[in-house]
């Protein structure tokens, strides 16, 4: 039989601790809800013995079964009961976590969740309870009538920020402040009582309680309740038959295994395969699908989901094969080609990628992502007929994600950035692309070794999903043999380690695949220091102090280009911008608060500046279009994915002031000279902020006064506006002082030979001289060490 461990709590129920210690968990290294201020949310039910199981089994059903797509912690309280108690609860639900508690009251003494749903096993859930989640503030129950107040048997919404925990955990719930109570409508925590055994439930009640009830009661109201007495299998069964979105994790949870014996539909077997294929389990998705799909060449969805997996397992040959199959039908021929474009261009069959994007288009000419693999590929083709004069052995070889078309605009600035960190000319001439998602095989081995030095960056390309592979683990699309045979001065520079709060993956590839580049690299730099800490926790204690900090060029850019000094004069503009990439990951449940706070701090912005939106990608104006539809608002959208690198970096430089969610948001206009202040909805950018001692100027998308906070700050800045961009630049001058040390410690490496340098020149970083600001051509490198004044 499994065991479950159960936490326990400090308290009478336990002589090791004070008698009003939180009740809390270890938080998991991987833990970041510290960094982006995302809030947790969990239910509590406190079970005061055995026989108060049935109730919560029934309580869990109901949740699960009345909101399917939802799934958050369920923290159960108990005086003391055996782990095994509560094996018939586990399987009901994934998330479950016992805790020993000396009593109910103990929900208050819960500190490692923002948000706590106290139920209690006399409830059973009949409706939605989103409303629920969207709350924020105070404690919140449905008042009891008469002198009582708050009922210590119902349903409590309890805000951690708000309450006190040693205080509140010895006392009753009627003892909770007048000012801390928020009413709740009596429909979630409707009393049965109210009903008899003959009045029929209310359409509208969303939680029923019991507290009280006779058990011999056989009504509408025990009919509403005995309806979620089920055994394990119907329970799965009902659940599974639910129309619409699951929660994965309940999915997962509820689905698998598979009954001995049955075969499960195929629209299920693929449902529970895009799960494992979000989550990286790539090799879970291919055992599902690969035995469900073997001799039925009809199931063309199947086919595509299974050739996505295999692709990303790096089984390319096999992944082909699936994702020709999917063409045969009419209905998933257009995706699969976009597939079969992506895989072939991944392993340099160019001809062949656009040929399978031309296929595409055939099959349906409006098909985004086919029409952008022939541009790609029409464009590499074309390229490809000629050669730059200059001899390889002269030219470095750049290791990133080049962007074009529609792609994000930051991924474009970005590399061209890193060069400048190098070299004055950062054309085709003096460098030699490779794309860090395509395969590097013997060729592209040459083709790296024939070059002076391999630069490995800049962006998050420590991230498991964008593009994953199952040679590295990460972006760089290298086998280790591979990696071992580079015989070129090799440098990581600039790189960042991108996962998002409450993002899962498998590392066991990722952490040998980087054991391996850290070992390979003469310089190992990231790009903040909390990805210098993430990465170091992978890495043998030898390898740790091979990690350097190097900030991201983008933000030190007026000291690589002296175009990029203080205009003359700026716009009266505010220039805004929001991320939809992860949306789930971004805002959990409070994307209606965060779209609500927004508009109203875009209201006060507006009376003193002109107030647009910055689109570095086509999908993030999704927040454009949110909020006109919500709040009646209309911003003018900036379309910089639309525009040339110099151009991106002009509006930047132009305005007063960057609000941005972004990364590169934040890091391109700080490189720029321009104040900023950043949507907090990803750990890196809280770095970033740490690094320059300046955590105020980021605001988490989950802050409860998040439009005040927002609105003061940016008017702050408007208001004296001069010392703002007097603040930048001093920050900026710190990271132009690291990124000196770090380019002289490449050369001393002998990264950049000293061939390719000034022989005349003493000791000191590569730095680039100006380049003409008339037309922004390049010529012959040319070095310096000490960089240009802006």
């Amino acid at each position: 039989m499994t065991t479950h461990e159960s936490t326990p709590v400090t308290g009478p129920a336990s002589d090791s601790a004070p008698a009003h210690a939180p009740v809390s968990a270890s938080a998991s290294a991987d833990d970041r809800r510290a960094v982006t201020g995302k809030r947790r949310i969990a239910f509590a039910v406190y079970v005061a013995d055995a026989g108060q199981l049935p109730g919560l089994q029934a309580l869990l059903r109901s949740l699960a079964l009345t909101n399917p797509a939802l799934c958050e912690d369920v923290v159960v309280l108990h005086p003391g009961l055996p782990d095994a108690a509560f094996d018939a609860a586990h399987r009901l639900h994934p998330r479950l976590i016992p805790r020993t508690a000396a009593g109910p009251h103990d929900v208050f003494r819960i500190d490692d969740y923002d948000t706590v749903i106290a139920l209690t096993p006399a409830l059973v859930v009949l409706g939605r309870i989103d409303d629920l989640l969207r709350l924020r503030t105070g404690v919140a129950a449905v008042p009891r009538p008469g002198p009582d107040g708050v009922p210590d048997d119902g349903l409590l919404v309890i805000q951690a920020q708000d309450v006190d925990h040693s205080a509140l955990s010895a006392a009753a719930p009627q003892d909770i402040p007048e000012s801390l109570l928020v009413p709740l409508d009596s429909r979630y925590d409707f009393r049965a009582l109210r009903l008899g055994d003959d009045l029929t439930v209310p359409e509208d009640v969303v939680v029923l309680n019991f507290a009280g009830t006779p058990t011999s009661w056989t009504g509408p109201a025990h009919a509403a309740r005995a309806r979620f007495d089920l055994d394990d299998e119907a329970f799965r069964a009902a659940y599974l038959a639910l129309p619409g979105a699951k929660h994965p994790d309940l999915l997962l949870h509820l689905a698998l295994p598979f009954p001995d014996g049955s075969r499960p539909p195929i629209d299920l077997v693929r449902q529970l395969a895009e799960i494992h294929r979000g989550r990286g389990h790539h090799d879970r998705a291919v055992a599902l699908l690969g035995e469900a799909v073997a001799g039925r060449p009809d199931l063309p969805r199947c086919h595509e989901t299974l050739g996505v997996c295999l692709m990303a397992l790096s089984r390319y040959e096999e992944a082909e094969t699936h994702l020709l199959l999917a063409t045969a039908s009419p209905d998933f021929a257009p995706r699969a080609y976009g597939q079969l474009a992506r895989l072939a261009w991944l392993l340099g069959r160019r001809e062949d990628a656009r040929g399978y994007a031309l296929a595409g288009l055939e099959s349906d000419p409006t098909d985004a992502n086919c029409r952008a693999w022939y541009a790609r590929t029409s464009e590499t083709v074309a390229a490809g007929a000629t050669s730059p004069d200059i001899p390889a052995g002269e030219q470095l070889a750049h290791v990133a994600l080049f962007a074009d078309g529609e792609e994000n605009a930051g991924d474009k600035v970005l590399p061209e950035a890193v060069r400048n960190c190098f070299t004055t000319d950062t054309g085709p001439d003096r460098w030699h692309q490779q794309h860090a998602h395509l395969l590097v095989d013997e060729a592209g081995l040459e083709r790296l070794n024939a070059r002076r030095a391999v630069i490995v960056g800049g962006g998050g390309l420590f991230l498991p999903d964008t593009a994953p592979n199952g040679n590295s683990g990460w972006q760089w699309n290298i086998p280790d043999d591979v990696l071992a045979r580079i015989t070129a001065p090799l440098a990581v520079f600039a790189v960042g380690y991108n996962v998002f709060d409450g993002q899962r993956y498998r590392r066991e590839r990722f952490a040998a695949s980087l054991r391996a580049l850290v070992e390979r690299s003469a310089f190992f730099g990231l790009r903040n220091h909390g990805s210098v800490a993430r990465v170091r926790e992978l890495l043998p204690a030898s390898l740790r102090e091979k990690v350097r900090y190097q900030p991201c060029p983008t933000t030190v850019a007026r000291h690589l280009d002296p175009r990029l000094a203080e205009p003359a004069v700026r716009e009266d503009t505010v220039l805004l911008n929001c991320a939809y990439d992860r949306a789930g990951l971004r805002f959990g449940h409070d994307y209606g608060h965060f779209l609500a706070e927004m508009a109203a701090a875009i209201r006060a912005m507006s009376a003193v500046a002109d107030v647009r939106y910055a689109a570095h990608m086509p999908a993030d104006e999704r927040f454009v279009d949110d909020l006109r539809r919500e709040h009646g608002l209309t911003l003018p959208v900036e379309p910089l994915y639309l525009l040339s690198n110099d151009a991106i970096r002009d509006l930047y430089r132009r305005t007063r002031l960057v609000i941005g969610m972004r990364g590169h948001a934040g890091m391109i206009p700080f490189g720029c000279g321009t104040p900023i202040i950043s949507l907090v909805s990803h750990p890196k950018l809280a770095y970033f902020l740490a690094d320059i001692d300046r955590p105020d100027w980021g605001v988490s998308v989950h802050e409860r006064a998040l439009g005040a906070r927002l609105a003061e700050r940016a008017l702050a800045v408007l208001a004296d506006h001069p010392a703002a961009v007097a603040d930048v630049h001093d920050r900026q001058r710190a990271l132009w002082s690291v990124t000196r040390d770090n380019l002289a410690l490449l050369r001393e490496l002998t990264v950049l030979p000293d061939p390719f340098g000034d022989p005349d020149r003493g000791p000191g970083p590569v730095v680039p001289a100006p380049r003409s600001a008339a037309d922004g051509d390049h010529t012959a490198p040319s070095l310096r060490t000490t960089p240009p004044t802006p």
